[in-house]
């Protein structure tokens, strides 16, 4: 049922997203023209022609930080991009077969070898 509030709610909606293309642009152009157009982990260097699958990856994963100095970006290509965000997800969410994991290892496999060289005399 449309009414009076759903209306303000498509217009916020309609307000968040146009701020946010606006904002990505913005960074974007900016960590372009700052930094090579290589992939800050695997090093594929780009061109014109491939440039849109180069991304602009924020460090600290805020994208509202954005200094101009370019701080807190990292040029990533789309297939690095999306690989750190799968790290990222696994450490919050403790996966212990992740790296950077807060996970701690439980088992100490030579807990008992001494006994165990004991016993074989």
């Amino acid at each position: 049922m449309a009414g009076p509030s759903s209306d303000r709610l498509d217009r916020i909606v309609t307000e968040a997203r146009r701020a946010a293309d606006t904002r990505e642009r913005g960074y974007r152009e900016q960590a372009l023209k700052i930094y090579p157009w290589i992939c800050g982990r695997c090093a594929r260097e780009f061109t014109r022609a491939n440039l849109r699958e180069l991304t602009v990856h924020h460090r600290d994963h805020n994208h509202n930080h954005n200094p101009p100095n370019g701080s807190n970006w990292e040029l990533l290509c789309l297939y690095c991009h999306d690989n750190e965000h799968q790290r990222q997800l696994e450490a919050v969410s403790g996966d212990p077969g992740t790296t950077g994991s807060a996970a701690t290892a439980t088992h100490s496999p030579f807990a008992n070898l001494k006994r165990i060289l004991e016993n074989k005399d």
